[in-house]
C-alpha cells in the first residue's frame, strides 16, 4: 500500500475534506433542512396574537439553520389553556412545536387553576415576540359617556365585558375592575379572541373588552378609536404610557397604597410579556439557542420590519433569557400577595 505522500495532490485533497468534514457538521441545521415548524396560537384569527405570530413565522425559518418551513395555525380554546396544556404534555419535544398563549394564561399555575395542568417556569421560552401595552375600551362609550376609569367605577349599570375564559386577562381585568376598585362589571366568556369580542361589542352583546393591545389597536382598530366608535378609557402599564391611548386613565394612578401596586405588578406586569412564543420542555439546548437567536434576528430582519410597519405593528420584543426570569420571578411572587391578587382577579 502506498503513503498518503506518494498519492496524487488531488486524491490527498479529497481525503482532507472527507477528514474535515464532521467538524464542520450542524446537527440543528440538519434536523431542520426539510423539516416544518406548527406554531399554535391559542386565539381566534385577526387578533394580535394571530397577526403577530403569522408575521414572524413568515420570516422565521429563514433564520434558522437548515431553513425549515414555519406553519402558523389557530387553535384556541379555555383562552390559550389549550395551547399551553398540549405543548407542555403532548407536543413533540425536539423544536418542531411550538406554542403561543398569553403570559396571563401562562402564569395560571401560580393561581391554582386546575385546568392549568403545566409548570411555567418549566416550557423553554424563546422570547417575546412584542412588549406592548395593552388598553381596556367600550363600544360608542357603553351609551353612557363612559371614557375613564373613574366613568367605570361611578357607572350606574352594569358594564358587561366579553373574554375568551376565565384565565385570560380579558376576564382578569374587569374583576380586578369590579373587586379591588368597585366597578359594577360582568364578565362573559366564551369568544375566541380580540376580534371576536370587538364584533361583540359591535353587535350590542357586550359593552367592552380588554386585551385591546396598542399593536391591535394600530392594526385593525385605529379607524374605530379616532371616530370615537371605541373608547379607550384604561391602559394597563405599570410604568409607562401610550400617546395612542390619549387620555385613558393609567392603571397606575387607581393604585393608592404599596401593597396594591405590589399586586397590580403581578396583575398587570405580565403583560409587558406580550406576545410570548414558547417551546416544551425537553427541547434540546443547542436547539432553543438556535430558536432563541433566530427570533432575535427575525426582529431586525429589514423585510420584517417593514412587513410589520404595513401592518402598523412594533417588534419590540424580549430575548429568551429576559422572558424565562421574568415568568420565574412571577412565579416566586409572595403566596399572601398571590392569594389577594387570585381574590381580586377570579371571583366574580
Amino acid at each position: 500500500m502506498r503513503d498518503v505522500c506518494h498519492l496524487a495532490p488531488a486524491v490527498v485533497l479529497t481525503i482532507g475534506i472527507a477528514t474535515l468534514q464532521p467538524a464542520f457538521a450542524d446537527p440543528v441545521a440538519d434536523f431542520y433542512k426539510g423539516a416544518t415548524i406548527t406554531i399554535d396560537v391559542g386565539y381566534g384569527p385577526g387578533g394580535g396574537y394571530d397577526v403577530s405570530t403569522r408575521l414572524i413565522g413568515r420570516f422565521l425559518g429563514r433564520h434558522i439553520p437548515g431553513n425549515p418551513s414555519v406553519v402558523v395555525r389557530n387553535t384556541p380554546g379555555g383562552g390559550g389553556l389549550k395551547v399551553a396544556n398540549d405543548l407542555f404534555f403532548a407536543a413533540p419535544r425536539d423544536g418542531s412545536a411550538l406554542g403561543v398563549f398569553s403570559s396571563d394564561v401562562a402564569l395560571e399555575p401560580l393561581y391554582g387553576n386546575p385546568q392549568a395542568r403545566f409548570s411555567t417556569d418549566k416550557f423553554v421560552w424563546i422570547g417575546s415576540m412584542d412588549t406592548d401595552l395593552m388598553s381596556c375600551g367600550v363600544w360608542k362609550g357603553a351609551h353612557i359617556g363612559l371614557k375613564s376609569a373613574d366613568d367605570l367605577i361611578q357607572a350606574k349599570k352594569t358594564i358587561a365585558f366579553g373574554s375568551s375564559a376565565p384565565s385570560a386577562d380579558t376576564s382578569l381585568y374587569p374583576l380586578f375592575f369590579k373587586n379591588a376598585l368597585g366597578a359594577p362589571t360582568k364578565v362573559i366568556n366564551g369568544y375566541s379572541g380580540t376580534r371576536d369580542i370587538v364584533l361583540a361589542m359591535q353587535r350590542g352583546e357586550v359593552d367592552g373588552g380588554c386585551g385591546l393591545f396598542e399593536s391591535s389597536i394600530r392594526a385593525s382598530y385605529l379607524n374605530d378609536v379616532q371616530s370615537g366608535d371605541l373608547n379607550l378609557f384604561v391602559q394597563v402599564g405599570m410604568d409607562r404610557k401610550s400617546p395612542l391611548f390619549g387620555d385613558a386613565t393609567p392603571i397606575a394612578d387607581l393604585l393608592k397604597t404599596d401593597e396594591m401596586r405590589a399586586i397590580g405588578r403581578l396583575v398587570f406586569g405580565p403583560s409587558l410579556i406580550t406576545r410570548p412564543l414558547a417551546a416544551p420542555p425537553g427541547l434540546p439546548v443547542e436547539r432553543a439557542e438556535a430558536l432563541r437567536k433566530a427570533l432575535a434576528e427575525t426582529v431586525r430582519d429589514p423585510s420584517a420590519i417593514v412587513e410589520a410597519q404595513k401592518l402598523g405593528l412594533s417588534l419590540t420584543p424580549l430575548s429568551g433569557p429576559e422572558t424565562q426570569a421574568l415568568f420565574e420571578g412571577f412565579v416566586a411572587t409572595p403566596h399572601d400577595l398571590v392569594s389577594k391578587a387570585f381574590n381580586y382577579t377570579h371571583v366574580d
